[in-house]
This record gives structure tokens, sequence and C-alpha cells, in this order.
């Protein structure tokens, strides 16, 4: 199987990238914590990119490892989920959404909704059942988190709104489809978190050489990079069996939020280990990555929640 990308998602990639690294550094991370406002120009030239929430999941997969990569603050991932959603339901918004005029957001769980401040519309999943309701008129609650490079909301009260049905196996595709997102970006943190030690252990010395020359360090940077690379992979052929509606679909999905839980928890452990722990404070900017990831792995399924899932279909059928 051929994981190469084609000139188009080559140039999809490298001017989203470029975009991130002019308009979202980690200084404006670190300012969005207490103002959201210095971050409305990350989403003013992403909304640009809207479209490719219809288009193949392959496409909005390098999209959305590059806004993990740079934790980019915004409705980006957040309104990628929800298009989908409404473009099932038909919803009259759907077009405003896919052309990045508008902005949505998802229900994940019991109704845990990122980014709910910032979606002109937010769809509820629940049972086979999706509800749109406007942001609006939607009572919301913060609900503190370990990540400060987005916030999270429920809702104070049940949505007053009419709820419909899905078809089941539009439904089955879009879960599959969000758990390749939500591993895409994950993964894109997890490369983050790893240059950074890499960078780290060619930086800072001891001894009188850099401590990336230590035999100790090495390793870990080995074993960290060969966990990047298969999530990675994982990603990459997740998103492309989504794309050719294949039979192995479910199972590939699940194997690629497995495996991008599995490499974030060993990069965030190796790289507070690598950074000698100053990489926890409040002062060092790889903490809001860390915190990124450490709110990852729990959303969209744990590692052994889609592991009993892969067994089911091995197993089940």
């Amino acid at each position: 199987m051929d994981f190469s990308f084609t000139e188009d998602q080559l140039l999809l990639r490298a001017t989203v990238r470029s975009i991130l690294d002019d308009h979202c550094s980690p200084a404006i991370v670190r300012a969005h914590i207490d103002n959201r406002t210095v971050a409305s120009e990350v989403w003013s030239r992403l909304s640009d990119f809207a479209a490719v929430g219809d288009g193949d999941c392959t496409d909005v997969c390098i999209v959305i490892d590059e806004i993990g990569y740079a934790s980019a603050p915004g409705p980006f991932t957040a309104t990628m989920l929800a298009l989908p959603l409404l473009r099932m339901l038909n919803h009259p918004s759907a077009d405003a959404v896919g052309s990045g005029f508008e902005t949505a957001s998802v229900a994940i769980g019991t109704h845990l909704i990122p980014d709910a401040d910032l979606a002109n519309y937010i769809v509820i999943v629940s049972e086979g059942m999706a509800t749109v309701i406007s942001a609006v008129d939607a009572e919301l609650v913060e609900v503190r988190s370990v990540d400060h490079t987005r916030r999270w909301f429920r809702l104070a009260t049940p949505p007053n709104a009419a709820s419909h049905r899905v078809d089941e196996n539009l439904m089955m595709a879009w879960h599959d489809r969000s758990y390749a997102i939500a591993a895409a970006e994950l993964v894109g943190t997890a490369r983050r978190m790893f240059d950074m030690s890499l960078q780290y252990a060619k930086d800072r010395e001891q001894f009188g050489q850099p401590i990336g020359a230590f035999q100790a360090i090495q390793h870990k940077l080995a074993d960290m990079a060969l966990a990047a690379e298969r999530s990675v992979a994982a990603v990459q052929y997740a998103s492309m069996t989504i794309d050719a509606q294949h039979p192995e679909r479910s199972r590939a999905c699940h194997s690629a939020k497995s495996a991008a839980n599995e490499c974030a928890q060993r990069i965030l452990k190796d790289s507070i280990q690598i950074h000698g722990g100053v990489g926890f404070t409040w002062e060092h900017d790889l903490q809001m990555y860390l915190r990124r990831a450490t709110m990852g792995v729990t959303q969209f399924g744990t590692t052994s929640w889609h592991l009993d899932r892969i067994a089911e279909v091995l197993f089940v059928g």
C-alpha cells in the first residue's frame, strides 16, 4: 500500500503548516489561556479550509495533524467533527459551516462539548439519534480540565429541540471518522512533544556534552520516534480505509485511536523525563502540549475501550 501523499496533499499540508507557523506560535497558545480573542486570527485563516471537511478523510487528517502539532486554539477540529453530522441531517446550516462562515461543535460522551462558546451550532449525538441546537440558545456550563488550549462545556439543561434518528450505517461511519480525526490531532501533538524533546536533548549539556549523547536518552528518543511513526501510519491507513469504504474501516479506526493514545502517553512521559521535569512547569511551553495530549487520550475512547472494540470486530463480528 502506498502511503505517500499526492502533490495536492503535500501542498495542503505545507499551506496549513505555514499559516500555523505564522499565526499560532506558542506565545499565542499561552496568551489564549487568559484571552480567547488573541487566537481569532488563527480561525479566520483556517476557516478557508473548512470545505476540507466535506472531502476525503485523508485530507482532513492532514490538516488536523497540523492543528494538533500547533495545539491550535479555535473551533476547527470541532467543526470538522460536526460537519458530517449536519450533512447527514440535511441541516440548513451545513453549507454555511462547510464554507467557514459559521462554526459547529459536537457533544462528546455525556454532553462534553469542545469550544462550544465559539460555535454557532452544537450537534448532540446519543444512541443513534442526533439533535442540533443553536449555541446561542444553549445554557452552557464550563468544565475545567487539564487542557488550557481549548475550553470544554456541558449543557446545563436538556436540549429543547427535536432529535432525529440517523441511519445506523451512517452513524457508524461518522464514529469511525471521528476516531481517525481525534487520533490525527493527538498524533500531531505527540510529534510536537517529541520534536521539543529531541531539540532539548541536543541543546542541554551535562558533564560537558549534550544529554542526547547519553545512551539512556537515545533509547528513549528512539522508542518515542518508533511510537510516533507507528501511530502516523495507523492514522493514515485508517483515513484511507474510510475514503475507500473498506471492510476493515472500523478495525483500522479503532487501531488508529488506540495507537495514538499509546504514543501520546509514552511521549508525554518520556518528554518530561528528558526535560528533567522543567517541561511540566508553567514557564515552559512543553506543559501546554502535555495538557492537550493528556486530555486527548481520554476523548473518543481510551486505549482499553478501543482494544475491546477491536476484539469485538475480530471475534464477535
